[in-house]
């Protein structure tokens, strides 16, 4: 079995034609015999009626010989050679090595019917199966009758009858009831299907519904379930909505550490810039700095890592890459570059928070803007679950043998700019944080490209 343990509906479906085929060759058994049982005993009522009128026509003569009286039988295939209906006289007890029959019909023509020895009691019938004049199937009913002259002589009656035509309905029954248990089987396989494919479809509801979620296009399932399904429904709602309460909280408690240090620390560089120039006033300014930017990217990593498994998140690219590029345009007027998002689709969309999206394309952005001399292009793509957005500047760009040197904390693209060395870092972390990553590369415009992968919402 696999390790998701197997297909339900495979299961049902087994399950349900497994009993199915025992049901139908069971029926077919247990039919087919009852209709054997049938004929046979049809075939021997109609032989006991054929004995009984043998007994009835059978009279004796002056020297106590069997004869048949003059209206003889009733059925014309007595007369008819090897017609395959027969009858025969013999004398009781038989005799070892002189076995003639006394009597028997024209059918028989020059043969007579073989039967074991038997010892019968007067009126008593019995069965046997024997082969005919042409080796044909037979099957024979006997009785014993005792006549009055001579004083105790017996005689046995035998009556004798094709199977064929016997075993041919039963043939034919078979086949019909083969054929009409397939059909049934057929039908009852189909409704099978569908039973279970009604039966699943809440199912099937319910995995459209988790996509939704999983694509961020809904925050829980909705829709009503037939009621074996809606506790589970509940149940997972309801662990939605904790999990979300969890976030916010989560998020409220960042906010506060950040709010509770960001205040201090905001004093303590407030109080080193206003303090008369001295190392110690530099010492403390540069640490309460170096301070705050820990402080920053410390916090983005945790309220990524509390977002990241959020079912439901979904941010569109398009309005976040607009509003990023237009504050960026503003920041680096004085530089007058040609911001541009080149052909990015309008459908693109995050699997994440907007803060974070707006935390790494705005790093990214800016630094590209740093680097660049005329123009910094955003390119962006779906590949598969994930989001790949490029950003391109025509800047120096970075040897290749230092592009994974940046990506560490605290080493700088630009050492003779002012800055942490702690925006591509945070990217990476960010990045990671949801599965993604960040890599550098060269651009068409001869500086550097970042290629950021995030996973992408449906």
């Amino acid at each position: 079995m696999s390790a998701r343990g197997g297909s339900l509906r495979l299961r049902l479906l087994g399950a349900t034609l497994a009993t199915l085929v025992l049901a139908l060759v069971g029926a077919h058994w247990w039919l087919a015999g009852l209709f054997r049982d049938h004929v046979q005993q049809q075939f021997d009522t109609a032989l006991s009626q054929q004995l009984d009128q043998l007994t009835a026509r059978l009279e004796f003569d002056a020297r106590g010989q069997p004869v048949i009286g003059p209206r003889g039988m009733s059925d014309p295939r007595f007369e008819k050679p090897y017609s395959g209906l027969y009858w025969q006289v013999e004398p009781l007890p038989l005799v070892a090595g002189d076995r003639r029959a006394a009597l028997r019909s024209r059918s028989l023509w020059d043969a007579e019917l073989q039967l074991p020895d038997d010892a019968l009691a007067d009126g008593a019938i019995h069965r046997h199966e024997l082969a005919g004049p042409r080796a044909e199937p037979l099957r024979a009913a006997e009785r014993s009758v005792q006549a009055q002259q001579p004083v105790g002589s017996r005689w046995r009656l035998i009556v004798a009858g094709d199977l064929h035509e016997a075993s041919a309905a039963i043939g034919r029954f078979n086949g019909v009831l083969a054929a009409s248990l397939v059909g049934l089987g057929v039908l009852l396989a189909l409704a099978a299907l569908a039973q279970v494919a009604v039966g699943l479809a809440p199912l099937k509801a319910m995995q459209r519904g988790l996509q939704r979620v999983r694509d961020g296009r809904e925050q829980r399932l909705a829709g009503r379930y037939p009621a074996e399904v809606q506790p589970l429904i509940d149940d997972f709602n309801g662990v939605l909505d904790r999990n979300a309460e969890v976030v916010e909280r989560a998020r409220a408690q960042t906010g506060n550490l950040a709010h509770a240090l960001k205040t201090p620390l905001a004093i303590l560089g407030q109080a080193a810039r206003e303090a008369p120039p001295s190392d110690f006033s530099s010492l403390v300014g540069e640490q309460v700095g170096q301070a705050e930017r820990q402080l920053q990217w410390h916090l983005a990593r945790a309220r990524a890592a509390t977002t990241q498994h959020v079912p439901g998140q979904r941010t569109a690219l398009g309005p976040v890459l607009g509003g990023l590029l237009r504050a960026m345009d503003k920041l680096h007027a004085d530089r007058h570059l040609h911001l541009e998002a080149d052909g990015v689709p309008p459908d693109l969309a995050f699997a994440g928070e907007e803060q974070d999206l707006q935390e790494m394309l705005g790093n990214l952005l800016d630094n590209a803007c740093r680097c660049a001399r005329a123009a910094v292009v955003v390119r962006a793509v779906r590949d598969g679950p994930w989001l790949q957005i490029a950003v391109d500047d025509d800047g120096p760009g970075i040897a290749p043998e230092r592009r994974a040197a940046v990506l560490q904390r605290g080493v700088r693209v630009d050492e003779s700019q002012p800055g942490s060395g702690l925006g591509l870092a945070i990217v990476v972390d960010l990045a990671r944080v949801y599965g993604g990553d960040l890599t550098l590369g060269g651009a068409p415009a001869g500086g550097l490209s970042a290629r950021l992968s995030l996973p992408a919402a449906g």
